[in-house]
């Protein structure tokens, strides 16, 4: 009987503390950090879209995001949120300013969506993500988008190095936070191409927070649940004035790109130097992976990439291997393949994208070099590595020497002559 009483007295109180959250909440414009601004801004990056495209707003909340896409986008908008009064002040807010006919409110929970495949040109998601996590929110979501269709989603994440230990500790018991690099590893990963990002300025915090605190200091501090709600929301509201320059919400606008990224693994040796030997004219570049791989210096495992096909077929290959720069560790890129029916299709582009991103995320020495077309890898941020005091032993032009700094970091970069591994035979 005791057992019983503790579990319906621990159901109160968490029905309390859920009330008082939500007290806290109700009326608000908005429900995470966010502008008008910045709602336009990521719509921006989408590029074009149908004439009344078919947006999904996850995590709506009031619904602030969702009028203006079916104002100003002219988007048959579809807003789905658990918590059905945020629903209704939507349902409200629309017929007021006349778009009743363009916003379809749902309530269903983001990780379990009645929608079928490809309904949508746009799958929305500001500051709403984190419910389900970043990695699940890019695997699911993915089947909704019609083709050619967007995800547009932003997400937390460290903007330093090195979090203090309060703001890590404060973090990890709410939502674990990662780098960008990272994040942009998990959208390449997943089977995305970047479109654009965006970091979301301090204003938007302030748009989100100065409401809240001011509901904050008008609550009652005797309601059932209240004295909780209020501990949390106001511990919230400290770690963003004393250490909001360590974390910040960035915008991601992502579209499929067909291609899955993937470290290579041991069952696909044979198909990677099957993929190097077709695309150049020799079988050197394949014996050279080969020999890489035997080379405990310079093989680093995992910073071996590969990109699939739709039928499971590996389209194309990036390698970045250690070398040295000077007297300094660095990366060599190379080889990069894209098998001959691939090429032409933004394979090689994806999978040389998603390695760098890895070792961003892995943080691997900080200067990476490759020797290659001028025209193709400044898209990545490679430029002369000439100009950065990097140089090779022997005759290239020097436009097709290139570098790129992997972090931005002010620690000076390596310099001098790249010694690549014995295999490259330099």
């Amino acid at each position: 009987m005791s057992d019983n009483n503790e579990f319906d007295d621990a159901s109160t109180e968490a029905a309390s503390l859920y009330e008082a959250f939500f007290a806290l909440h109700h009326g608000l414009t908005r429900q995470g950090p966010g502008s008008d601004a910045t709602t336009r801004r990521l719509l921006s990056l989408t590029g074009p879209l149908p004439e009344r495209p078919r947006v999904l707003d996850l995590g709506c909340g009031p619904g602030r995001a969702a009028l203006l896409l079916a104002a100003e986008a002219g988007a048959e908008v579809t807003a789905v949120d658990l918590h059905q009064p945020f629903l209704d002040e939507l349902d409200a807010a629309a017929a007021e300013r006349g778009l009743a006919d363009r916003i379809t409110t749902v309530r269903a929970d983001m990780g379990e969506l009645p929608f079928p495949d490809g309904a949508f040109d746009l799958v929305w998601a500001e500051s709403s993500a984190y419910s389900i996590g970043f990695d699940t929110a890019l695997r699911s979501w993915r089947r909704l988008l019609a083709p050619g269709g967007a995800l547009v989603l932003t997400e937390c994440e460290w903007t330093t190095p090195e979090p203090s230990r309060e703001a890590r500790a404060f973090w990890d018991r709410h939502y674990a936070l990662r780098a960008g690099p990272a994040n942009r590893w998990a959208a390449a990963a997943a089977g995305y191409d970047l479109l654009g990002t965006y970091e979301q300025p301090e204003s938007d915090w302030a748009e989100y927070y100065g409401p809240l605190a001011e509901r904050a200091d008008a609550a009652d501090p005797q309601a059932p649940g209240m004295p909780e709600a209020l501990a949390a929301t106001r511990e919230e509201l400290r770690m963003r004035a004393e250490h909001g320059a360590e974390y910040g919400y960035t915008g991601y606008v992502l579209r499929p790109s067909g291609w899955r990224v993937r470290p290579e693994s041991a069952a696909d040796t044979a198909e990677v130097h099957a993929v190097n030997a077709a695309a150049f004219p020799t079988a050197e570049e394949a014996r050279l992976v080969d020999a890489l791989r035997a080379d405990g210096d310079a093989w680093i495992g995992g910073l071996s990439y590969v990109a699939e096909a739709p039928d499971g077929r590996i389209a194309a290959f990036a390698l970045l291997t250690r070398c040295r720069v000077g007297d300094a560790a660095a990366l060599c890129l190379a080889p990069v393949a894209t098998a001959p029916e691939f090429q032409g299709q933004g394979a090689g582009s994806a999978v040389v994208a998603a390695v760098l991103d890895a070792a961003r995320a892995r943080g691997e020495e900080r200067l990476v070099v490759v020797l290659g077309h001028p025209g193709y890898y400044p898209r990545f941020g490679f430029t002369r590595a000439s100009g950065l005091g990097v140089r090779v032993a022997f005759d290239v032009p020097d436009e097709a020497l290139m570098a790129l700094a992997l972090d931005a970091s002010e620690r000076p970069l390596p310099r001098g002559t790249v010694r690549y591994p014995a295999a490259f035979g330099v």
